[in-house]
């Protein structure tokens, strides 16, 4: 059964995203997802769960039962109750698998989750609190174990460009979600 959900997700957003559905996979309407999550063994919790189109504006969250679940390589296989066909899946490629924000698993005191870094200002200190730019996105499908910041970087003398940053404790000293800034040497 759908049921409408109010917002869509954003940068302060209601929702926690936990995989990105790539292409069916098999004739029986299972789904490839690209894990979003660090906690992905917690499928194993969760049967509500919410599919979120990827044209966001004007559109509202769609409610699924999750049926199934399973690993393959560094992706997960997704089945929904009601998707039944290739066709079916097909119709839900790129949509985003969330749940409530406030469903998500509770965290160690000093962390956070990694979708609250979006929008936050890499803040370099070793260089007279030099911002670097504002956090755009997460490279999770790096070769290393490290996550990378995707920061979008103003140009001073040039075009503005995108870096990568590792988010690794070597280099991190304080995130501070709430007031936007990611501390870093």
């Amino acid at each position: 059964a759908e049921r409408p959900v109010s917002a869509p997700p954003s940068a302060a957003s209601p929702w926690a995203l936990l995989a990105r559905l790539v292409r069916p996979q098999g004739r029986r309407g299972e789904l490839t997802a690209e894990v979003l999550t660090d906690f992905p063994e917690r499928f194993h919790q969760r049967r509500r769960l919410y599919l979120i189109p990827p044209e966001r504006v004007g559109t509202r969250p769609r409610e699924v039962e999750l049926e199934n679940f399973w690993f393959l390589r560094s992706r997960i296989i997704l089945k929904f109750q009601g998707i039944d066909s290739i066709n079916e899946a097909e119709a839900i490629r790129g949509y985003t698998v969330a749940i409530p924000a406030e469903e998500r698993a509770p965290l160690e005191p000093g962390s956070v989750y990694a979708d609250e870094l979006i929008g936050c200002h890499v803040i370099d200190l070793s260089h007279d609190s030099l911002d670097i730019g504002e956090v755009v996105d997460l490279d999770r499908g790096s070769s290393s174990s490290t996550e990378l910041l995707v920061v979008h970087r103003r140009g001073r003398r040039g075009p503005d460009r995108e870096v990568l940053i590792p988010l690794a404790k070597e280099y991190l000293v304080h995130m501070d979600p709430e007031h936007r800034r990611v501390e870093m040497r």
